[in-house]
């Protein structure tokens, strides 16, 4: 009884006090090199997946995690010093010194869990550590780095770079990069299954890129899916009896706010009838320069009582956002995780901490669910918030935040299906069950557009009564862009040019027009149109959300003369392929890959060599999902290269051609299964 009693003792101060035993921990790896992580409790699990990550890209952690001790400078140099200075900028540190309360003490454990195995690991393996002094890390720093990459995903980048450059009010940057993912339900399923697709476009290397684990506890976490380096939970995926996907949304979610500076006394601002002092501190980032000298550079930080400062040749401007307030987005992931049914996940959704993305789900019990999800503040409606606001006033001065019920959504529409394609959230299901503009708040800034992707899906889904596996998938894969083009400038015209008027461009000329639409990598027409198209797209750069601007015959004409000669110079002919264009790579590997720019299984490419181009982002990791009435769900996921970043890894580029061949792998959340099939399995701990 006293061995009982000690045990039961001991397992208590295990649970509270976060003590790990790695020797508890399984990283077990199946056949393509996917970490499944099983351990007793959670925080054991994020320790293991810290640990398996490490193994596979401890690269690219390590650049999130400078970025959140704000060291990136001494690695990176000018480049990585501008990141260290928006870490201080949105004091990213102050912002978990202040919220960390607010975490449940359940994720708080959690994270030192993952902080503990990504420690563990540089200090076993310290060769591979990037800079010195950057570790151990500390939980602070971690959640910092998750500010920090939730600040870029909702946009602070690109305000700050704005108000930096003198640019006090601009369109967020829509430029058709997007993602995917849509539900069906039984009602319109063929074969009694629910359908989920989860299909997030990011780029396909680097600290956003996509990676996949299943992480299995004895407390009940049982999820596959993806996440980003650093990150301790999954982001988007399934677990045993739902599932959800993520896509980049556009609300309005920065306030920029310009402040009257008194005219007399410097870094005085004016609020209501006061004058009140800017806050200053100087910070130093540490920067390497050449021959990897280290410099010490000196700037001052600004803010205010609406938030972090810039000032340019326009005056001293203020911006904020809703991560600067709220640490709890990584914990209401991991209740997304453990929700067994659609009441617990509503009830993690109604945290409303995750700033901003769609969200698509479904479940086994029949439900689907979309939701414009955005951490939006309540804002005084006599104020125009797409622009520039008075910083002087406590009428524009923000506080609460928009509730969930508040939100653009819709659950279980008549049409049996939900979707989004990074349009607008007044269009996620048929035209009959989407939410109405008007019953929604207009300061919250959702907009009432669609793009290629969206206008194409819906095109193919009405051709369906119900839609069965091999339907489903063929939406999913389907390349062809719509008839009628959603692209924010309008290139009808080049639909209407005389061959006999430009003989000189007659051959380019006819196979655009006679294009079929089609982006697979043996489609004729298809790179013709891609490089006319980045051409036209860099030389009027226009939002998804201006007004379409018609180009005239000169335009097109000007984009079909660049056209013939880049073809000229590099393929010595017109009539290229696809495939001949744009390709996969992975170190020497190089394949012929599919998707333009806005089709369902949109590419985006970058210049590679000789003119050819290099996939860059688009089509990623993809999780396709059948939930049965009963039992687990059915899953199949790809990711684009493999599971390791490692050169020297058989996993390096093992799913290439899966990915390339649109086909995918088999997975299971069935640990008995997991282990039966598996390739290794080990604790984590340096075996050598």
């Amino acid at each position: 009884m006293r061995i009982i009693t000690l045990t039961l003792t001991l397992l208590w101060c295990i649970k509270l006090f976060g003590q790990i035993d790695a020797d508890r921990i399984e990283i077990i790896r199946d056949q393509y090199g996917v970490p499944h992580v099983h351990a007793p409790t959670d925080p054991e699990v994020a320790y293991g997946l810290a640990w398996a990550h490490a193994e596979d890209d401890f690269q690219t952690i390590q650049l999130t995690m400078l970025s959140g001790r704000g060291m990136l400078g001494v690695h990176l140099g000018k480049r990585g010093a501008a990141i260290d200075y928006v870490v201080q900028l949105l004091d990213c540190k102050g912002i978990v010194k202040r919220e960390w309360s607010s975490l449940s003490k359940e994720y708080q454990q959690l994270i030192r869990g993952y902080t503990d195995g990504i420690n563990a690991y540089a200090k076993s393996y310290p060769e591979k550590v990037l800079v010195d002094g950057s570790f151990p890390v500390t939980v602070e720093e971690v959640l910092s780095a998750y500010v920090l990459s939730l600040a870029v995903i909702s946009g602070a980048d690109q305000v700050i770079s704005n108000l930096v450059n003198g640019r006090v009010s601009s369109a967020p940057d829509l430029t058709g990069l997007g993602s995917n993912a849509f539900a069906f339900s039984r009602q319109r399923t063929a074969d009694d299954y629910v359908y989920l697709n989860v299909n997030s476009h990011q780029p396909l290397e680097g600290p956003s890129s996509w990676y996949e684990a299943h992480l299995i506890s004895d407390e009940g976490w049982n999820a596959l899916g993806g996440l980003f380096p650093g990150a301790a939970t999954i982001f988007h995926g399934t677990n045993e009896h739902l599932g959800w996907a993520h896509t980049v949304n556009y609300p309005d979610k920065i306030d920029v706010f310009q402040l009257e500076m008194h005219p007399d006394e410097e870094l005085k601002y004016r609020f209501d009838n006061e004058w009140k002092m800017l806050d200053k501190k100087e910070v130093k980032l540490r920067v390497k320069i050449l021959f990897g000298i280290k410099i010490t550079v000196k700037k001052s930080i600004y803010s205010c009582i609406y938030g972090p400062v810039i000032k340019n040749d326009k005056g001293f401007f203020a911006f904020d956002l809703g991560v600067l307030h709220d640490l709890r987005a990584p914990e209401q992931w991991y209740r997304m995780n453990k929700a067994d049914n659609w009441s617990e996940f509503k009830e993690a959704l109604s945290m409303v901490a995750i700033p901003g993305f769609n969200m698509v789900y479904a479940d086994q019990e029949e439900n689907i669910y979309y939701l414009g999800n955005a951490k939006i503040p309540l804002r005084n409606s006599a104020f125009d918030w797409n622009e520039t606001v008075p910083g002087n006033t406590s009428e524009t001065l923000l506080g609460d935040y928009h509730p969930l019920e508040d939100l653009p959504q819709k659950l279980n529409p008549k049409s049996g299906f939900v979707f989004n394609t990074n349009n607008s959230a007044f269009s996620c299901t048929d035209s009959l069950g989407n939410p109405d503009p008007k019953q929604y708040d207009k300061t919250m800034g959702y907009k009432v557009f669609e793009n290629n992707r969206s206008t194409r899906f819906l095109d193919l889904v009405r051709d369906y009564d119900q839609i069965s596996w091999s339907d489903f998938l063929a939406i999913k894969y389907d390349g062809q862009l719509p008839f009628n083009l959603q692209y924010p400038v309008d290139i009808g015209e080049l639909f209407r040019l005389p061959l006999e008027k430009y003989p000189k461009y007659a051959e380019l000329i006819d196979i655009l027009q006679t294009w079929d639409g089609q982006s697979g990598f043996d489609n004729l027409g298809a790179a013709q149109f891609v490089i006319m198209y980045e051409y036209l797209r860099n030389k009027h750069p226009v939002s998804y959300l201006d007004s379409t601007r018609v180009l005239t015959e000169f335009e097109i004409i000007d984009a079909i003369s660049y056209t013939h000669k880049y073809l000229r110079k590099h393929f010595k002919r017109i009539a290229i392929r696809l495939g001949d264009y744009q390709f996969l790579v992975r170190g020497d590997k190089e394949v012929p890959v599919n998707g333009i720019p806005d089709v369902i299984t949109a590419m985006h490419s970058q210049p590679y060599k000789h003119g050819r181009v290099r996939a860059v982002q688009g089509e990623s990791y993809i999780m396709l999902v059948r939930y049965p009435e009963q039992g687990l769900p059915i899953i199949e996921t790809v990711n684009v290269y493999g599971a390791s970043n490692q050169v020297d890894s058989p996993h390096y580029d093992d799913q290439m051609l899966l990915f390339v061949n649109q086909k995918r792998k088999t997975m299971t959340l069935d640990l008995d299964e997991v282990r039966k099939n598996a390739e290794a399995i080990y604790p984590p701990v340096r075996l050598n």
